[in-house]
């Protein structure tokens, strides 16, 4: 079963938690501006072989590293990504459909945190259940003011 087509009852609890209005947050100290990365989420993606049980207990991990982001006013933002996709090239700009990528290199998710610096998002990054899985990584990515 697709992740699309899961139960997201979990996830809308999450959405109203990150509705909430938080005084903390974490600012630069030299420049005052609280600073944004981003986590893109590769592989790891065993969910369609968990039983219903194993699916809730996982979605329980996720939830609660989650929430934990965002009741210390680290959680900015973030959902799963959808399988399906298209790529739009070059000049003329061709459209192809996807994947684009081999499992473990796909795309599966993001989320987007507020720390003071790249060390503080790492660490963060380390409590995430995707982590259960050896082919599973997070890319940190410092997000830019434009």
């Amino acid at each position: 079963m697709s992740l699309l087509k899961r139960p997201k009852r979990w996830l809308d609890e999450l959405k109203q938690k990150l509705n909430f209005k938080s005084s903390r947050y974490i600012r630069d100290t030299k420049t005052n501006k609280m600073k944004q990365f981003m986590y893109l989420l590769r592989g790891g993606d065993r969910m369609d072989e968990f039983s219903p049980e194993e699916m809730e207990a996982h979605m329980g991990q996720w939830k609660a590293w989650m929430g934990g982001l965002a009741e210390q006013g680290n959680l900015a933002g973030g959902l799963p990504l959808g399988k399906e996709g298209k790529q739009v090239k070059g000049k003329s700009k061709v459209v192809t459909d996807g994947p684009f990528a081999a499992g473990k290199e796909v795309v599966g998710g993001y989320i987007i945190v507020n720390a003071n610096n790249m060390d503080e998002a790492i660490e963060l990054s380390k409590g995430c259940p995707i982590f259960e899985t050896d082919d599973a990584n997070l890319e940190v990515r410092e997000m830019m003011d434009m």
